[in-house]
């Protein structure tokens, strides 16, 4: 049974006969969909055939999908799983030497995550995930959950176990939680912005290498929305694409013959410089969105208008806090902003013994 993760993946899937056939990376792969149904909705009318969501555990109701192409969520454990072993080993290597000196294994201890600063907390079940990696035996309770607003003097979690382990993974567990904190209090604070519109809040792969997963789960719950998680699951063609192939018509005609070669299904985004590009994509309906880049309000507007609608639009380039809600009023349905993941900076936590 498929079950919705909130660290998720994208496949682009299409529903027939109660099946669906995962075109990812050239392999298909055909499951049978059991006991599940979809909390779906359609993006815009002109996305009417393309639909997103998520699964929820239910009664069967697919019927209603037949023929449809919907995006489904399944969840980056391994990637995470990759990540923790990594990071420990990195930080642990030989043996945690300060803490074997002085303390022993056998000894239970407790410890409170405080917060020193006002945010959005987020990282709460990484790092209990984290804990119970290192050890099945540590015992962790939560008491606020990801994505709540908490102030200096909250506890968020205490963790009980051995004293060796837990001091040891203690300092990655507050990195994590710290920066993914950061991120989703900046996220916080920039859909706020925007909450007025209809305009959605994306990130994009301006994040810390090996650390993609995290930062992009934090824009989630942060309330933010996840752009492509990687050069694997979506097509975005940029000017330097556009540049080497000649013309934003000659890289669409490529795409479009590679995926059909290689019987791929994946969505298709291209970034625009000017009108003569915006106009050369409305001969290719089928792209999923266009990406109007660098452009100030003004600009924007006029590209809008010469869209009419036809196909999603996406605003990036050059967009800060002061900007954003002028860019969303637009009427633009999306935009992306970078900085969610390269320029937030750290909530001050910390993990004290009780």
């Amino acid at each position: 049974m498929l079950i919705y993760k909130p660290l998720w993946k994208i496949y682009f899937i299409n529903i027939r006969n109660n099946e669906y056939i995962n075109y990812i990376q050239s392999n298909h792969k055909k499951e049978i969909i059991l006991n599940v149904t979809f909390d779906y909705f359609s993006n815009r009318k002109h996305d009417s055939n393309f639909l997103t969501g998520k699964i929820n555990q239910s009664t069967p109701n697919n019927h209603l999908l037949e023929g449809k192409n919907i995006y489904i969520v399944k969840d980056y454990k391994n990637e995470i799983d990759l990540f923790i072993a990594a990071a420990i080993s990195e930080d642990i290597g030989n043996g945690d030497h300060t803490s074997q000196s002085c303390l022993s294994n056998n000894n239970i201890s407790r410890a409170d995550l405080l917060v020193k600063e006002a945010g959005v907390i987020a990282g709460v079940e990484l790092a209990e995930h984290i804990f119970k990696t290192k050890n099945k035996t540590f015992i962790f309770e939560a008491k606020i959950n990801d994505g709540a607003w908490v102030n200096p003097g909250d506890v968020v979690f205490t963790i009980e176990g051995p004293q060796l382990e837990l001091l040891a993974i203690e300092r990655l567990v507050l990195n994590c939680m710290q920066r993914m904190s950061g991120i989703a209090t900046l996220t916080h604070q920039t859909a706020d912005l925007i909450k007025h519109t209809s305009c959605k809040l994306l990130d994009t792969r301006k994040t810390t290498p090996n650390f993609r997963y995290p930062e992009k789960w934090a824009v989630r719950i942060g309330g933010g929305e996840n752009h492509r998680m990687g050069l694997f699951d979506m097509i975005m063609i940029k000017d330097n694409h556009v540049d080497f192939c000649g013309s934003t018509a000659r890289a669409l005609t490529k795409t479009k013959k590679y995926l059909e070669a290689n019987n791929l299904n994946i969505p298709v985004i291209i970034e625009v410089r000017n009108q003569s590009e915006i106009r050369a994509c409305l001969d290719f309906p089928w792209i999923r969105r266009i990406l109007l880049d660098n452009m100030n309000p003004e600009v924007l507007k006029e590209g809008l208008k010469i869209i009419d609608g036809k196909i999603t639009t996406e605003a990036s380039g050059n967009i800060t806090k002061e900007t954003i809600a002028a860019v969303a009023e637009t009427g633009v349905d999306y935009v992306s902003l970078g900085a969610l993941t390269h320029s937030a900076r750290n909530i001050d936590l910390s993990l004290k013994a009780v």
